[in-house]
């Protein structure tokens, strides 16, 4: 809300006129440079941008998660043509990759999924989805989106979680009281419970208690993390004599402090120059916090006031004055309140003020100098993704210089408004969001006028380009059951939010798609305090003025590759003949020659799975004893969660109506044997002879003497390169992060330490799984409980993992046999699976299964025709609800869209 304290003095000070300035050809320094600047480094920095599409917001294990990739380049959102492969990976909490697979691109589309194994411990997830090419610019620019994933088929213990905060004898104390209730809310009363807090991944405080009648317990800890990054409560609550549940309760913050950033739109106050400062108040759990106050100077005068308007953030006027200091007295909900300085104002500058919200047509532009700078001349560059669309120079003849420029000019998204001075320095920026009508507009419209259960049900889809123009477009469906997923639409993350807005800025985006799901003033004035308090910065300014351009380090990847550097001796092999080649599933061959640094590679390569080469080197004489070097594919390490702001403490709660749907789906699945189960047998004692005899092993109670045996066999076809992408929701009890083992089981030892790793009778790093091939090992004992790790003594203090390599096997990301052989695992593309759409008219149909469905209908290939016309069918569930159908996607020219259709069946 902006407040403007005696708006008449504001205008009685600053008596100026107003100088006009239009658009110029832009020939002359400091524009000449910038242009040419900004247009070298868009040419060798193309920027992509991943979207997914899915087809619910949220998940429970056993379900699967659908999803459309839409990968596109350049500011006019045009489906890339720079890269054929997407990596998308599921992360947990403790930043460990669960799942990650390889997709191919086809014109920069692209579908998949994850299985969620209901082995999978509920909890709060990722998806991270990104190109190599897109790791030049870094993961701030990824697909990163926080996902709920809960558990209603083998838990029977839910927790509702409050936190408070509080200062104890000079150390900040947190309290969670915790609710424990089976899925109808029937309260866990009178239970033992003991308990682990652990803050940042190490463990703080331990401790033991009892619910009460409404199965509520309250726990205590000290809070001694100078900073916080991530924590949970690991509880194991006793619901009978036999049967304990681990319960893991994410901890959002260690402190109720709320912290509040002032932001000068344009950079800086400037001293007599009327200026707008934007605000931002941020709680400790990332979220924004409504507050209310005053600006005072040191004389006490009130000069305006300030009050959140949406989310943290809010904005006011107000001209500084040289020789005065300023702060802000802010008052909070609970009513404490805190005195905070504003940012100095500098003696003299620019401030470039502009007004996005006023005229749907035009921005308006003001430059305001000091008056040491009249005369001076400046430039002005407006650009969006790097492509310029307005370029001006102007002499600054009075105080106020103000324009207009057209908003047909840009695309919709992100523009940045760079203001140089006569030395070609960039001293003034602002973003602002361009929102225009040249959308994909995409209509949806059923052929039936009732919507029974069990009906069969087909919808026009309607796909136009601006101007009413046809769209020849890729288009992707989701059809839900609203009754049983509610859905909060200003928090999801669509097509829209996701290309126009949170792939071109740093930082988390709370609701992003509040300000599209709404097209109203307030939304966009919303909108516009959005683009005061957080910046655009692909690039820096300083950076392409100088040619200092970044590197590119990862190239695009339009397919597989296998490459590296043949060496003979200290020598490169110059002309050597390169043969790539396997005998699984098919003979595959192909050759080449090394250049003069003896390097050679197979680009574009395409096969699914993963798969072992073998790459044969040869010198230009046909001399084998050669050394054959194959580059190492480095992985793209998981940064700390950017939206994690987003995780729910209380997943339980937040999902019941749909936990307590999906409850009875699971089991009519397990009941027919399909689906993502496996069966967890309740813990029992095995004679020895009842255990699988292993061939080879390294396992000091005998080969197969383990509390779980895995088999090499099982992944053949798993879709994963290393050992933690496949283990991953596979071993009871045990969680991987920063790619190492911990055993969490009521019985373990604790989550500081790491299991120990035996890879052959080796005792390697705990770490070292991450660089094991899965298609080399034999088989893995897992050692958990004390009859079995007591031969290892301390060592087996935390848990073993024995690894039995197959015989031959080395371990390394190759292999090497013979003199110029080496084997080589490469990773390959991940085979989608099909939507099963059931159809009530087909006699195999299992009925009961089909009623109880969530998501009715999912489909990622839809394609309007050249007159811009789809269409698709599909059968209700056999239950009532509101449905929601869901379609979004992209044409030709890189128009998007996005269209939400709701129908009630009865």
């Amino acid at each position: 809300m902006l407040r403007i304290k005696k708006a008449s003095f504001l205008l009685l000070t600053i008596l100026v006129s107003v100088t006009l300035f239009g658009f110029t050809k832009a020939g002359d320094d400091p524009i000449k440079k910038a242009t040419t600047q900004l247009d070298k480094w868009v040419a060798g920095h193309p920027q992509e941008k991943v979207y997914l599409h899915f087809d619910k917001p949220y998940y429970t294990v056993g379900d699967n998660i659908w999803f459309k990739a839409y990968v596109t380049v350049g500011p006019r959102h045009q489906l890339t043509g720079l890269s054929g492969t997407l990596n998308v990976e599921l992360i947990d909490s403790r930043d460990s990759i669960k799942q990650s697979i390889k997709l191919p691109l086809t014109a920069g589309l692209g579908s998949g999924d994850f299985p969620l194994s209901d082995t999978l411990a509920a909890g709060n997830y990722r998806i991270r989805a990104y190109t190599n090419w897109m790791r030049n610019a870094g993961p701030d620019y990824f697909f990163d989106k926080t996902i709920r994933i809960g558990n209603s088929a083998n838990n029977t213990v839910f927790t509702k979680t409050d936190y408070a905060y509080a200062t104890k004898n000079g150390q900040r104390t947190i309290k969670a009281s915790i609710n424990y209730a089976n899925l109808n809310g029937e309260p866990y009363a009178n239970k033992e419970v003991s308990y682990q807090t652990q803050i940042n991944g190490k463990n703080a405080e331990r401790g033991k208690g009892v619910t009460d009648g409404k199965g509520n317990l309250q726990i205590d800890f000290i809070n001694n993390a100078a900073q916080f990054k991530q924590g949970a409560i690991v509880s194991h609550i006793k619901i009978d004599d036999k049967k304990t549940i681990v319960n893991t309760i994410p901890v959002n913050a260690i402190a109720g402090d709320v912290n509040i950033q002032f932001f000068p739109e344009s950079g800086n106050m400037v001293n007599e120059l009327p200026s707008k400062i934007a605000f931002k108040a941020v709680g400790a759990d990332g979220l924004g916090k409504a507050i209310n106050g005053t600006v005072v100077d040191n004389n006490g005068q009130e000069i305006a006031k300030l009050t959140t308007s949406h989310l943290g953030m809010g904005a006011f006027i107000m001209v500084p004055q040289a020789g005065q200091t300023y702060t802000a007295q802010v008052t909070f909900d609970d009513g404490s309140k805190v005195v905070l300085p504003l940012p100095k104002a500098i003696e003299q500058g620019y401030v470039l003020t502009v007004n996005n919200t006023l005229d749907p047509d035009n921005i308006a532009i003001r430059i305001t100098a000091s008056k040491e700078l009249i005369g001076s001349e400046v430039g002005l560059v407006i650009h969006s993704g790097g492509d310029v669309c307005y370029a001006t120079k102007v002499k600054l003849e009075n105080i106020i210089t103000a324009a207009k420029v057209s908003k047909q000019s840009f695309p919709s998204g992100i523009a940045q408004l760079t203001l140089f001075n006569s030395a070609g320095e960039a001293v003034n920026e602002r973003i602002v969001f361009i929102n225009n009508p040249d959308r994909l507009t995409l209509n949806i419209a059923p052929q039936q006028a009732t919507f029974a259960t069990r009906g069969k049900m087909k919808f026009d889809i309607t796909a136009y380009a601006p101007g009413d123009k046809p769209a020849l477009s890729s288009l992707s469906a989701a059809v839900i059951d609203e009754s049983k997923v509610p859905v909060d639409e200003s928090d999801e993350t669509t097509i829209l939010s996701s290309i126009l807005l949170s792939s071109d800025i740093k930082g988390y985006i709370e609701k992003p798609n509040y300000y599209f799901a709404d097209n109203n003033e307030q939304a966009a004035a919303d909108l516009d305090l959005l683009m005061l308090t957080q910046g655009y910065r692909r690039f820096e300014w300083k950076q392409v003025m100088n040619d200092n351009f970044a590197p590119s380090l990862f190239a695009a990847e339009r397919g597989i590759r296998v490459s590296g550097q043949v060496m003979d001796g200290k020598k490169p092999v110059v002309g050597g003949k390169v043969t790539l080649f396997n005998t699984q599933r098919g003979m595959f061959m192909v050759d080449t020659l090394t250049d003069e640094n003896g390097r050679f590679s197979f680009d574009n390569l395409e096969f699914k799975d993963s798969v072992k080469f073998v790459v044969q080197a040869r010198t230009a004489k046909n001399k084998k004893y050669v050394d054959v070097n194959l580059d190492k594919i480095t992985r793209q390490q998981v940064e700390p969660n950017v939206n994690a702001p987003d995780m729910d403490v209380n997943i339980d709660n937040t999902m019941l109506t749909y936990l307590l749907s999906n409850s009875a789906f699971l089991k009519e699945e397990m009941n027919a044997g399909i689906g993502n189960h496996n069966i967890l047998l309740k813990e029992v004692t095995i004679r020895e002879t009842k255990k699988p005899i292993l061939q080879t092993s390294s396992n000091l109670n005998g080969p197969g003497i383990a509390d779980q045996v895995i088999k090499g066999d099982i992944f053949e076809n798993t879709p994963c390169l290393n050992i933690i992408d496949c283990l991953a929701g596979r071993i009871a009890g045990v969680t991987f992060r920063d790619n190492k083992a911990y055993f969490g089981g009521a019985t373990s030892i604790s989550f500081d330490s790491p299991m120990q790793i035996i890879v052959d009778g080796i005792y390697v790093e705990p770490d070292f799984l991450a660089t094991l091939n899965s298609r080399d090992v034999g088989s893995i004992e897992v050692l958990r409980s004390i009859g079995y790790t007591g031969l290892y003594g301390a060592r087996g203090s935390a848990g073993v993992i024995v690894v039995n390599m197959k015989t031959g096997a080395e371990m390394g990301n190759y292999s090497k046999y013979f003199p110029g052989v080496v084997t080589a695992a490469a990773k390959g593309y991940y085979q989608a699976r099909s939507f099963y759409s059931p159809q009530y008219n087909d006699p195999k149909i299992n009925a009961a299964l089909a009623d109880l469905r969530s998501t009715i209908y999912w489909n990622p290939s839809v394609v309007a025709d050249k007159d811009g016309k789809a269409s698709i069918d599909f059968f209700n569930a056999g239950s009532k609800g509101n449905y929601r159908v869901v379609v979004e996607g992209i044409d030709s020219d890189g128009h998007i869209g996005r269209h939400v259709y709701h129908y009630k069946v009865e």
